[in-house]
């Protein structure tokens, strides 16, 4: 891959030319060469990166978390254990996750089934319960 702009690069990833500029605040992307007039280009290295930055965001991973997985892939002493402790909290972390959203769905479920659907919402047993004060 030549080197390309900011643009080209950030619409080959599907992502925004502003989302690159910010991993790059962030440290996530290096700082971009720049052109005697000032615009950024990007190589293979960055384009590689980038997709392991999606790659890790599509498996659930945050931004800080993948920089701390770019800081791991980038230091060549990091032992491989240390990756798979790093996804091991991550698998933890959506099951908790998990967990939590299968309690709401059975709480809405729970109160879906009271509702005929009949009715003025004065008799809405869902808005009902919402309403309810704390205690």
């Amino acid at each position: 891959m030549q080197n390309v702009t900011i643009g080209k690069l950030a619409r080959d990833a599907g992502i925004g030319a502003g989302t690159l500029r910010y991993y790059e605040r962030l440290g996530l992307l290096p700082p971009a060469n720049r052109t005697a007039s000032g615009y950024r280009m990007y190589g293979a290295a960055a384009a590689q990166r980038l997709r392991f930055i999606r790659r890790a965001q599509a498996l659930g991973f945050s931004l800080v978390e993948i920089a701390e997985l770019l800081a791991l892939s980038d230091n060549p002493r990091t032992r491989a254990r240390d990756v798979k402790r790093a996804t091991q909290a991550k698998i933890a972390d959506i099951a908790r996750r998990i967990e939590a959203l299968e309690r709401m769905r059975r709480g809405l479920a729970e109160l879906e089934a009271r509702c005929s659907g009949h009715g003025g919402t004065g008799e809405c047993p869902i808005l009902a319960a919402l309403n309810q004060p704390d205690g």
